[in-house]
């Protein structure tokens, strides 16, 4: 009953299909408007699909300012792992560092890889090319939602969060497993923690000990978001102004951020670009603020019509859209590597 009441009264944990589905007609009326289903694909020309889904990774990387992402090593599934090990040291890597899918969301599959054996594991496990980076261990992460009209030089930011992680905190009695069985947030993956947690849920943390449940800050992996939009001021926006003009082609979309504090960010020192997530980035203050149901629908339904709005421009710039069997066969494609992942998460213990 506790479960059950607690989501029925926090509506950001249904799922997106029951959240979405009340500003369908919206999505719809765009494109209609755009002539093309997959107009959304002209507002960042050189994002695979727009940035939408099934993107890679190192084609963003690609495409921002050199010290602003961190160092990475991109290795093919089929890659021997003494190959592997070669890559990460021609590039001076050292543990621990980070490692995720070149196409992923949603933190599937990120892992902080502590040894050459938990390296060997994830490279056994993953089979579709992956990333491996420096980790990035700034005490914060944020998100900042960034959007600009193509040819204009100053852009908005409409969103500026904090995440924070999913963890429990002990009490020197209870053991792992009813610390997750009792957290909030916790209580909607208890198959996937139980599986990733294994070895750890009958061990009874200290006092006031922390234990992190995911290393991933995401929404879907029960991060939780905190609203900076005090913090917002012309600093942050002329620093993400210079990033998106960077190849000029970054017009619609949300960074996410791993920063020593907000200041050295606003100041464009000590930050990292984890990823920048385009026009299918969802605009995460909306769950960060308070909003309602109602308020936030209508939020995003007005960052649909900046993203109408950018890519029609765009399009009457030169820049096509998708035709329709083209956008259909990639966004299967992207469901099923995306489905695969999501296996193969629930499988990989984190630690």
């Amino acid at each position: 009953i506790r479960k059950f009441w607690y989501q029925l009264t926090h509506w950001e944990t249904w799922d997106w299909r029951i959240k979405y589905i009340l500003i369908c007609p919206a999505w719809l009326w765009f494109c209609l408007r755009a002539r093309s289903f997959w107009f959304f694909t002209a507002s960042n020309p050189t994002l695979t699909f727009g940035g939408f889904d099934g993107e890679s990774k190192k084609e963003m990387y690609d495409q921002l300012p050199l010290g602003t992402y961190p160092q990475s090593v991109f290795i093919a599934g089929a890659t021997p792992f003494e190959e592997v090990l070669k890559a990460i040291a021609a590039c001076g890597l050292q543990f621990p560092l980070a490692a995720k899918p070149d196409v992923a969301k949603m933190g599937l599959m990120f892992r902080r890889i502590n040894s050459a054996e938990a390296l060997h594991r994830y490279h056994q496990s993953i089979g579709c090319q992956y990333i491996i980076q420096e980790f990035v261990d700034y005490p914060l992460e944020v998100s900042v939602f960034y959007y600009r009209m193509p040819g204009t030089k100053r852009g908005t930011i409409t969103g500026f969060i904090r995440k924070d992680f999913l963890e429990v905190t002990g009490d020197g009695r209870s053991t792992l497993w009813d610390l997750i069985v009792n957290h909030p947030r916790a209580q909607f993956r208890l198959k996937e923690l139980r599986a990733k947690h294994q070895e750890n849920l009958q061990w009874i943390p200290d006092a006031g000990e922390r234990y992190g449940l995911s290393p991933a800050l995401n929404l879907s992996r029960g991060g939780k978001l905190v609203s900076l939009e005090h913090e917002k001021d012309e600093r942050l926006l002329k620093l993400f102004d210079e990033i998106s003009h960077y190849t000029k082609n970054f017009y619609y979309g949300r960074y996410d951020v791993r920063c020593r504090s907000i200041e050295d960010l606003k100041a464009g020192k000590h930050f990292s670009i984890l990823e920048y997530n385009g026009s299918g980035a969802e605009p995460h203050h909306v769950y960060a603020s308070g909003y309602g149901l109602w308020e936030a629908c209508l939020i995003l339904i007005s960052h649909w019509n900046m993203l109408y709005r950018i890519s029609v421009e765009n399009h009457r710039r030169g820049v096509p859209y998708w035709n329709f069997m083209r956008g259909w066969k990639f966004l299967k494609h992207a469901g099923l590597q995306l489905e695969r992942l999501r296996q193969k998460d629930g499988q990989l213990p984190v630690n």
